[in-house]
């Protein structure tokens, strides 16, 4: 595969770069194993639909065709349990989450550019470890609710989606 270089200039970053250096989704690292991709997720109803609004012209036009979008503001009625399971771009912020440089959107942004083939080891590892600790709320979920019973819990459930779990599956 040819390098391929991708130039960002959206609300949020201006003149970024990065370079493609994967097929898309393939060759992710062993210890993360999505259950969902990033197309995936935008149809199943994520954020309330207000998160890659202004940057769509990044990633490829297949994500939006069933993607479940807010212009205006977040829209928990378009999240796929109806509910609100978001904090803060400034809680995010606050505690450390967001790369400002690479991926000022937070996870879900680096999970896309991660997929569509960009690589940046340390970052990576981060954001691994990270989706890797939403197990606990996996296990929480388990322990609580009956196999498929998709009203136990919607809240967790749809955080746990956030983060490319398939909840619906638990």
């Amino acid at each position: 595969m040819k390098n391929k270089t991708v130039k960002v200039n959206d609300k949020m970053q201006k003149s970024y770069s990065y370079v493609l250096s994967e097929p898309i989704g393939k060759n992710f690292h062993p210890d993360f194993k999505p259950d969902l991709s990033p197309k995936q997720m935008l149809a199943l109803g994520v954020f309330g639909g207000k998160y890659m609004n202004d940057c769509k012209k990044e990633f490829p036009s297949s994500w939006f065709q069933k993607a479940k979008l807010s212009l205006l503001k977040s829209d928990p009625k378009l999240n796929f349990f109806k509910i609100s399971a978001s904090q803060s771009l400034t809680e995010w912020k606050k505690n450390g989450w967001i790369n400002r440089e690479h991926d000022p959107r937070g996870w879900f942004q680096w999970y896309c550019r991660y997929y569509m083939g960009r690589r940046i080891p340390k970052e990576d590892e981060r954001q691994i470890k990270r989706w890797r600790m939403i197990a606990r709320h996996i296990a929480q979920i388990k322990k609580n609710c009956r196999v498929g019973d998709i009203f136990c819990r919607r809240r967790q459930r749809q955080a746990v989606l956030h983060w490319a779990y398939d909840s619906r599956k638990i």
